[in-house]
């Protein structure tokens, strides 16, 4: 008699593994609660950080793998922000990674009336890269420099400094947590974020596991396209055949709807296959479709009032597009 047969089993994934100290942590208190918080209360916004996390993981992974710095660390820009391109923090903090202007400017982030480069998800997570690298050079320790990232490095130094004896002993990673748990060094927000950062990693690398449901989408990729200064983003949208919102989508960092009126050509980025015969169709519009702003040189007795109605907008509309206009008696 024939032998019977015997049904296929469904093969098992591997388990998840991380490029930083997870399993050490799991265990610990916060760690723990983090966890539950994520996997319960902020099931649904963490489902919809995985849905973002699925669209710029790659572009993420790869500037981290770059920089030489663990892959996970990618967890630190959805304990900062969801991976939101447009959060706004209390604290005027901004982008994806939470940059406030002066870290940004120091990381070589342009911020200013025209652009900001905090809410560009490349160029942000370039700084980000650059940063966390200083931080790591300083602390040594991937879970310290985080701790600086969030809370300052001269705060973390400072409890560094002050608590040397106490923390004799403790090295690399366990630095953070015995400057954590046996001192009053950092601030409640600083003392939890290395923490969420393993809970976020713990959860969002075993989704499964913990109910949460992710949703595929397609990676964030894109096409390169070279314009001029003053150019709106409409045109460009134009030229490449696409929605104007599609260019503000891959473009966050131009705040007025156009390229900067001076300082030479830039790259904007379109969706992907949309670059193939943009310099004809852009150079075959018409200049003003092509051209945002024109420049008017005032007169004794002009007003902002009267030169914005000569020229069909609002004073306040004016006033968007000259921040450093001089108001002369």
């Amino acid at each position: 008699a024939p032998e019977a047969e015997t049904a296929a089993e469904e093969p098992t994934a591997p388990p998840p593994a991380w490029d930083i100290e997870v399993a050490p942590y799991e265990s610990h208190e916060r760690v723990e609660y983090f966890v539950q918080r994520f996997s319960g209360p902020l099931k649904a916004s963490f489902e919809v950080a995985m849905e973002r996390q699925g669209r710029y993981a790659p572009m993420i992974r790869e500037r981290l793998r770059a920089g030489g710095l663990p892959e996970d660390m990618i967890y630190l820009s959805l304990i900062e922000s969801w991976y939101d391109p447009h959060a706004y923090s209390i604290a005027a903090a901004v982008g994806m990674w939470q940059f406030m202007t002066a870290t940004a400017k120091g990381v070589g982030l342009r911020v200013d009336w025209w652009v900001d480069e905090r809410r560009d998800p490349v160029r942000s997570t370039e700084g980000a890269v650059r940063y966390l690298n200083e931080l790591k050079e300083t602390f040594g320790s991937i879970y310290l420099a985080s701790a600086a990232y969030n809370g300052g490095p001269g705060r973390v130094q400072r409890g560094l400094d002050r608590h040397a004896e106490q923390l004799d002993g403790a090295a690399g990673d366990d630095l953070f947590f015995a400057l954590r748990d046996n001192t009053a060094a950092l601030r409640p927000e600083t003392r939890d974020y290395v923490p969420k950062l393993i809970a976020a990693a713990l959860v969002g690398k075993d989704p499964a596991r913990y109910g949460i449901d992710v949703r595929s989408v397609e990676p964030w990729t894109f096409d390169s396209v070279r314009v001029g200064a003053n150019v709106p983003l409409a045109a460009v949208a134009k030229a490449a055949r696409v929605p104007v919102d599609s260019v503000r989508d891959f473009n966050p960092q131009y705040l007025r709807g156009m390229t900067p009126p001076t300082g030479g050509e830039v790259w904007l980025r379109v969706p992907k296959g949309h670059a193939e015969g943009f310099d004809s169709a852009f150079a075959a519009l018409p200049d003003e479709e092509r051209t945002a702003t024109k420049r008017y040189v005032t007169r004794d007795g002009d007003f902002i009032t009267r030169i914005a109605r000569n020229n069909g907008l609002t004073a306040k509309q004016l006033n968007w597009y000259n921040p450093q206009a001089t108001r002369l008696s």
